[in-house]
């Protein structure tokens, strides 16, 4: 892994290609639904289940609050060649580009894949045991980045700010219970043992740039730090310290931690119950932390982005994919980072908060409107959001939602279909709907989506 593949993801991996797992909010009031309880460790399963590895929970998507056509244009090109073309060609329009954007441009990502679980009554309540992989990543690309790269010498001096990227990637080892206290309080918790594979912070508090001549002067203040068992950055041998690679040599475990959930519901009326929960508290302290910083005693120059042929008068403005891979380049050179070697340190987990309220309708019980609020505590890339969620069970094995949630990255419309008979369950669901896209299939709006599914066997008696 190349220090280039982390600068390169601070401007367009997220947009482009990351992926998240998670449970399906959607499956917040589903009571037949498996893994519900990774949302809230309160609610408990109607039979035992034992997930097959692997397949038990499966989700794939992204979220943010900037699309892929705020990069990426229709191009009419005299040569024929191409039919699309990236924000830094002189035929897309500085105000037409930057006017989509926003002041800090997020992209939250999660990882999760459940390797194997299981679910039982006994003890008074309902026990889970659970082995996932968790992998949560987070940008903040700024305004004034895209705005210098866009402008260029048609401006002097920019001021960058908050540019940065946190990837947190990990193994845990759960064990949950919940209890029910009466007939209306239902309380719950997990312990989670945390084994960290790779941590990436890097991040450019504050970069000053100012045009010298024909080149940029750079005066930056910022931090880099890489956990990971074995692992090393490589140096220049023409500018000793300065950081342009990294490598493994005996990959291990990077570091150990601990975390818990905590959960409730209560029903306050007997068509009315409330819930909550706190996901994540916690923390992971890495062995094998590098440290680099950049170097504020002078600065260093910068050529600009000069490698990218968008013109259309070039008679070959290039393709996407090189577009990008120039620009690529481009930014290593303009992100200097010096290794400070090894310190240690602990990374907290990012936290989430649920607060939920479900309202049986008293003329058809199997027929429920619920809302949830959530918020993922993880600054500076915190998010927030309100879903409104239609439940409805018609039959004792099959429940579906439907519902529409506003959140950090806009709006998005989510469903969810849940099998669960004695023997198997199977559901599929989305929390994030693509509604429309281009002739070339990109996504018109933010480019939040997602899809999950999960296959598990279920034994035991049903209980209501």
């Amino acid at each position: 892994m190349k220090l280039r593949f982390i600068i390169l993801a601070l401007l367009i991996g997220g947009i482009f290609t990351n992926i998240s797992a998670q449970t399906l909010q959607s499956s917040y009031f589903l009571e037949g639904a498996t893994y519900r309880h990774q949302l809230n460790p309160a609610f408990m399963g109607e039979r035992n289940y034992i997930s097959i590895p692997m397949l038990g929970n499966m989700n794939l998507g992204t979220s943010s609050n900037v699309g892929l056509t705020d990069f990426i244009y229709k191009f009419d090109d005299p040569t024929g060649k191409y039919d699309l073309t990236t924000f830094m060609s002189s035929a897309v329009g500085r105000d037409e580009f930057l006017g989509n954007l926003k002041t800090n441009n997020r992209i939250n990502t999660n990882v999760g894949l459940t390797i194997l679980s299981a679910g039982f009554h006994a003890w008074g309540g309902f026990n889970t045991i659970e082995l996932n992989m968790k992998s949560n990543t987070s940008f903040n690309l700024p305004y004034e980045l895209f705005n210098f790269m866009k402008t260029g010498m048609d401006q002097e001096v920019y001021h960058i700010k908050n540019f940065a990227v946190n990837s947190n990637n990990y193994l845990e080892l759960v064990l949950g219970h919940a209890h029910k206290v009466n007939d209306r309080l239902t309380i719950g918790a997990k312990l989670k043992l945390l084994a960290g594979a790779a941590n990436v912070d890097a991040k450019i508090d504050q970069m000053d740039i100012a045009l010298n001549g024909d080149k940029w002067e750079i005066m930056a203040n910022g931090t880099l730090n890489t956990a990971v068992g074995g692992g090393y950055y490589k140096t220049k041998a023409s500018n000793p310290g300065e950081i342009n690679g990294f490598d493994v040599d005996k990959a291990g475990v990077g570091g150990y931690g601990a975390g818990i959930d905590l959960g409730a519901t209560y029903k306050l009326m007997d068509n009315l119950t409330l819930s909550a929960s706190v996901l994540d508290l916690g923390f992971i302290s890495w062995k094998n932390n590098l440290k680099g910083a950049t170097r504020n005693k002078e600065p260093f120059t910068f050529d600009g982005f000069t490698n990218i042929a968008v013109d259309p008068e070039d008679g070959d403005p290039n393709s996407v994919d090189t577009q990008f891979e120039n620009m690529k380049d481009d930014l290593k050179d303009m992100a200097k980072f010096y290794d400070e070697g090894k310190v240690s340190r602990t990374t907290m987990l990012a936290t989430t908060i649920n607060v939920g309220a479900e309202y049986a309708f008293p003329f058809y019980d199997k027929l429920s409107l619920g809302v949830l609020s959530t918020t993922r505590i993880n600054n500076p890339y915190t998010w927030t959001q309100a879903m409104v969620a239609a439940n409805v069970r018609p039959l004792r094995w099959f429940d579906a939602s439907v519902n529409y949630s506003y959140s950090t990255f806009g709006p998005n419309l989510g469903w969810m279909l849940n099998f669960h008979p004695k023997g198997v369950t199977f559901f599929v669901g989305s929390d994030r709907m693509i509604t429309n896209v281009t002739p070339q299939y990109i996504p018109t709006n933010n480019a939040n989506t997602n899809i999950c599914l999960g296959f598990n066997i279920a034994f035991g008696r049903h209980r209501d």
